[in-house]
């Protein structure tokens, strides 16, 4: 029996035929080539390398506005009609393409490394051309309906641009081998040249790109002010239904600084709470009165206002993935809410929790059209609740408010320069967060304008606007940011204090243990200084004790935010007074005047930093 032994035998090559096959459906040793790609297939390379770029950045614009995922799925729902989750849906497609997009890319550049010629086949064409043009269409689309999100990828390179600078210089420094590769195998100098030149000018521009990079969080750390002030956006929306009591109970339970609420007026003149123009989304209205779903929600008689459920819909929708995490007795009482008097509210939030009011416009049908300013005042006045401690937001009737409630704090929501605001009698900001930068911050700080930004969600936006010295933000999930103590991250300036840890200088140096609640005083003792040199002295004097006060409350046993908004009330002078008085061991101005407390002449105020002896004292020219 004769024998026959092949004349040529192959060595299998399974990664080879899987790397061929998956891009090109090439999975034969003969179907394979190295000749040089065809310039056809450089154009598709080239299609694809820009499609992958395109959809990181649109798969980075939707991770990073997950802060904003409720305020999305709100605005579709005004256009399309019905509620919906949509933001899900919409990352999981983006992940989905940005995955496809990446795995044909590193398939391409492995072909490049073998040296085997690149025949991307028809269907990944098709599949390729499709994600491109869908990205597209929906990167307009949202540039046209909804252009201020974009500014959120802005903001969000503030957090991430030093992290992302070192992945991007970990990605080019990996391919160098790959270029290399290709130069030896290049015959042409001046195809050499062209690679070479374009490698280099990657690295390059990599390499200055530090320079461009600019984070309120890379500063001395002494410069860090306190810690916002956080109030809860309809009360607490992810822990209970919004605009409902219990949502606002549970708001004043993390002790947050103050709520934000909005206010419409029944059909018989009874003040509610609301925030859509109908009933829709937040009642079962279409199954208690279906011929009026759509009716404006203030052509309701309160009566009838009391038959809706006001809870069922958060637990069937869970707009921020939490419902399942409520406990058995927080599920059935979220499912028991009903619509929410003002009267209401404000009787669980009097004691110690500020008010940011804002109003629906009423129908010009309305038979209280033109009076229910007058019908909500008298409400807010009769609970009881302190004047200091309400934001008034609507521009409506403002004369009228200030003569009929002169404590309220006068707020705009309208970005306008300062002395047109202070020509307007406003004292407070209440802007969305990504209308305001650091240096507007600081500008209306100078000008005795407290700024409050809106809706921070996420403990890293968060923390960029601590580190811009924000004063205070609205959050829905103030129950996250409570428990945020310190900046996601703060890059020291180099050749300062490296220790990341606050307080620990300010201690260090006035030889004295960290007192618990006192940690941040180091950076409102920098505040102050900075302001010195400003020349706002009594601005600083103002903005510090409020703060201070706010948090710690004062030597009279007020509590804190008590402290704070009375101080706030208080003309320039007096509230001088008021800022010492909220320190035990520092007299009162009549003291220092009279010479029972040390100061350097009459025009001069003291500060005492608590655990502090000599070095703890800082005297303030007003």
């Amino acid at each position: 029996m004769v024998k026959h032994q092949p004349l040529q035998y192959y060595e299998p090559q399974l990664c080879l035929s899987c790397l061929t096959g998956i891009y090109g459906c090439r999975w034969k040793r003969y179907q394979r080539s190295h000749d040089d790609t065809t310039k056809w297939e450089r154009l598709w390379f080239l299609i694809l390398t820009s499609s992958f770029f395109l959809t990181l950045v649109w798969f980075y614009f939707w991770w990073e506005v997950h802060n904003d995922y409720n305020e999305i799925n709100w605005f579709l729902y005004n256009r399309m009609g019905y509620w919906s989750d949509w933001s899900i849906p919409i990352l999981v497609t983006t992940a989905a393409g940005f995955t496809y997009i990446t795995m044909l890319l590193i398939l391409a550049l492995c072909h490049i490394a073998v040296g085997q010629q690149m025949n991307l086949h028809w269907l990944h064409k098709i599949g390729l051309v499709t994600t491109l043009i869908t990205t597209v269409v929906t990167m307009s689309s949202i540039a046209q309906l909804w252009d201020d999100e974009w500014e959120m990828v802005f903001i969000s390179l503030q957090a991430t641009a030093p992290f992302l600078h070192i992945g991007a210089l970990a990605a080019v420094t990996a391919l160098s081998w790959l270029v290399a590769g290709q130069f030896a195998r290049t015959e042409k100098a001046t195809s050499q040249m062209l690679m070479f030149s374009a490698y280099l000018a990657v690295v390059v521009a990599l390499y200055l790109v530090p320079l461009a990079i600019s984070s309120p969080c890379i500063m001395e750390k002494r410069a860090l002010g306190p810690k916002p002030a956080i109030l809860g956006h309809r009360g607490a929306p992810m822990l209970a239904p919004e605009n409902t009591l219990m949502s606002f109970q549970k708001a004043v339970e993390q002790k947050v600084y103050g709520v934000q609420a909005d206010v419409v007026l029944s059909y018989d003149g009874v003040p509610f709470l609301m925030h859509d123009k109908t009933l829709r989304r937040t009642t079962n209205v279409e199954e208690v009165f279906p011929e009026r779903a759509y009716e404006h929600s203030s052509m309701f008689n309160w009566t009838d206002l009391e038959k809706l459920n006001a809870g069922e819909w958060f637990l069937q929708n869970d707009p921020f993935w939490t419902a399942g995490a409520l406990s058995r007795a927080d599920y059935l009482e979220a499912a028991n809410q009903s619509v929410c008097k003002l009267e209401d509210m404000l009787e669980v939030i009097k004691d110690n929790t500020s008010l940011i009011l804002n109003f629906q416009d009423l129908p010009a049908a309305h038979p209280y059209y033109s009076t229910y300013i007058n019908i909500t005042l008298e409400t807010i006045l009769a609970s009881g609740i302190r004047q200091q401690a309400v934001m008034w937001l609507p521009d409506t009737e403002r004369q009228l408010v200030r003569q009929v409630a002169p404590g309220f704090q006068q707020t705009s929501g309208l970005k306008l320069d300062a002395e047109r605001l202070r020509e307007k009698g406003i004292v407070k900001l209440n802007l969305r967060y990504t209308k305001v930068t650091s240096e507007d911050v600081r500008d209306y700080s100078m000008a005795n304008l407290s700024v409050n930004l809106y809706t921070v969600n996420e403990p890293w936006l968060f923390s960029i606007l601590w580190c811009a010295g924000v004063p205070s933000v609205t959050s829905d999930s103030s129950h996250v940011l409570q428990k945020v103590p310190f900046p996601i991250w703060l890059m020291v300036a180099p050749g300062k204090h490296q220790d990341l840890q606050p307080g620990a200088d300010h201690a260090q140096r006035c030889r004295a243990p960290l007192q618990p609640g006192r940690q941040d005083h180091e950076g409102e003792a920098d505040l102050l200084r900075d302001q010195q040199r400003r020349g706002g002295h009594g601005r600083a004097v103002l903005l510090l004790g409020e703060r201070l006060c706010q948090r710690d409350g004062d030597a009279h046993g007020r509590p804190g935010h008590q402290a704070a908004a009375e101080l706030r009330a208080l003309p320039r002078a007096p509230a001088a007074r008021a800022v010492l008085s909220c320190f035990p061991g520092v007299g009162t101005s009549e003291e220092l005047l009279l010479g029972q407390k040390p100061a350097p002449t009459p025009h001069h105020w003291l500060l005492h930093l608590p655990g502090c002896e000599a070095g703890g004292l800082i005297f303030v020219n007003m």
